[in-house]
């Protein structure tokens, strides 16, 4: 799609011109200016203006299917965090929403290296015992997320489970979180930073031993609950 760039184009075109297209491939207009700067960028959003609602939906698109699903479409993209109309990060208000039942599951990968795995596997790590370690720090960064991401809501959380799994191919620790609440809105940031948090403690307990150890794949793999429904990494709920 080439119609966002026409307000970049036109304004840095000045007294020269230029001929460039806008909107989609389905709806292509030519759009011509001759004129001074300020002329062209006006001249380019009227153009835009016919092309694109407020929210970027380009007109072909809306006008193909019902009014309500695309207004629901719309809505489920909308950064929740950004301020509609100054664009400033808010945090999103949820006191008229109803508490649900919510759960999110998160995964991290920490790769070790041969020396580093097998102490933790044999629990001669000189800082004592790296998996405990690790299932506490995971548990604790759930209860802090509110703490550690500036727009998180502070949540009343039901359980939170590590789970910490050794992994002789890859020589690493796999690092599964799952929490739980009844509240207001998700708990899939609580999930990540508990396996980011259970990543770092493994690090920090083995760092004497190896400096080349890597704490990757730090993803969400399933929530369930909430406005936006169930979802599974993989598609299948």
């Amino acid at each position: 799609m080439l119609g966002r760039r026409a307000w970049t184009t036109a304004r840095a075109l000045g007294k020269r011109e230029e001929i460039f297209p806008i909107g989609s491939t389905a709806n292509m207009r030519w759009f011509a200016t001759g004129g001074d700067g300020e002329d062209a960028v006006r001249e380019a959003n009227a153009a835009l203006d016919d092309v694109f609602f407020s929210d970027g939906r380009v007109a072909d698109a809306a006008a193909a299917g019902s009014s309500s699903s695309s207004a629901a479409a719309a809505e489920s993209r909308r950064l929740t965090h950004v301020d509609a109309t100054t664009g400033a990060a808010t945090m999103v208000d949820v006191g008229l929403k109803t508490p649900t039942r919510r759960t999110a599951t998160a995964s991290a990968r920490v790769t070790l290296g041969d020396e580093a795995f097998a102490l933790v596997r044999e629990n001669k790590v000189k800082k004592g015992d790296v998996l405990a370690a690790a299932r506490l720090a995971g548990i604790i960064g759930a209860k802090k997320t509110h703490d550690l991401i500036p727009l998180c809501h502070a949540l009343a959380l039901d359980s939170v489970k590590i789970d910490l799994r050794m992994n002789e191919e890859a020589k690493a620790v796999d690092v599964f979180a799952t929490a739980t609440c009844s509240g207001k809105t998700g708990v899939e940031m609580e999930a990540l930073t508990a396996v980011t948090v259970s990543g770092l403690t493994i690090y920090d307990m083995c760092k004497a031993v190896s400096k080349d150890i890597v704490i990757g794949d730090v993803r969400l793999e399933a929530k369930y609950g909430g406005k936006s429904g169930d979802w599974k990494r993989g598609g299948e709920v």
